[in-house]
């Protein structure tokens, strides 16, 4: 009998890979803190998840479109990046990261005890 990884491991994967990809756009952000005009971005794992609820294909594939943000206080360059916030998202994002890697190495290690059977 085929085991389908798809059907066993959820939607870990493609959390994971969304974790992976905010913190491309966060680092960006922190990047740029000091470029005059920079406008921060953020991606919501809200409206991608709900996305992919919402699709009908029996693989969807994990579709991330970024935000931008809307700071707290505005600066006179334009720069809307702000430090403090960026950091708080970048450790947060991080740590939901390894919470999903965890969730998933939980899965392989229930799949292989399967395989083995125990």
């Amino acid at each position: 009998m085929a085991i389908s990884f798809d059907n066993a491991l959820g939607v870990h994967p493609d959390a994971l890979n969304f974790r992976v990809q905010r913190t491309k756009v966060l680092a960006s952000n922190l990047a740029n803190v000091d470029t005059p005009g920079y406008l921060s971005r953020d991606l919501s794992f809200t409206t991608v998840m709900d996305s992919m609820s919402s699709t009908s294909a029996k693989n969807p594939k994990l579709l991330v479109s970024s935000m931008y943000s809307i700071p707290y206080q505005n600066s006179k360059n334009g720069n809307t990046v702000e430090l403090g916030v960026e950091q708080g998202k970048f450790a947060q994002n991080n740590m939901d990261f390894q919470t999903s890697l965890t969730f998933l190495n939980m899965k392989f290690s229930g799949l292989a005890k399967a395989i083995e059977g125990r």
